[in-house]
């Protein structure tokens, strides 16, 4: 579907530089009003929501013509990815909890989520310009 579509390739580059953005100093630039909005906590948890709900439903829908799971794989994981790491932030920041498991699950995706990021903007700008290449 090209809602799906649409909604993966805005979801990946809008939660990956809210990943990416995250330590980012004031510039003086326009662009610090739109990197503080994506600090709030909230909508950082929308965010996740939106982005690993349309992951994980472009991994079930595809475009006409397109092979089923494999045809969409790399954007989808990569929402489901960037979704989890800010779920997981958001998570780690409002609980007292911890246990081993999910202090590994914080070293992959909260620790490295400048990596992550980076892997959904470049991976949702690609998808948006190849759209019907196999895996993208």
């Amino acid at each position: 579907m090209v809602q799906f579509y649409l909604l993966s390739v805005l979801m990946n580059i809008v939660s990956g530089y809210a990943l990416v953005s995250t330590d980012a100093e004031p510039r003086g630039t326009k662009m610090d009003g739109i990197r503080e909005f994506l600090r709030d906590g909230t909508i950082r948890l929308v965010l996740g929501i939106l982005c690993a709900a349309v992951g994980f439903f472009k991994l079930l829908t595809v475009m006409r013509g397109d092979v089923p799971v494999v045809g969409d794989l790399v954007p989808s994981l990569a929402g489901l990815a960037a979704g989890f790491s800010l779920l997981l932030e958001f998570y780690k920041g409002n609980s007292n909890v911890t246990t081993p498991a999910l202090d590994k699950l914080d070293a992959i995706f909260v620790s490295q989520r400048r990596v992550v990021g980076i892997v959904a903007i470049v991976s949702g700008f690609v998808h948006f310009l190849f759209g019907n290449v196999l895996f993208l």
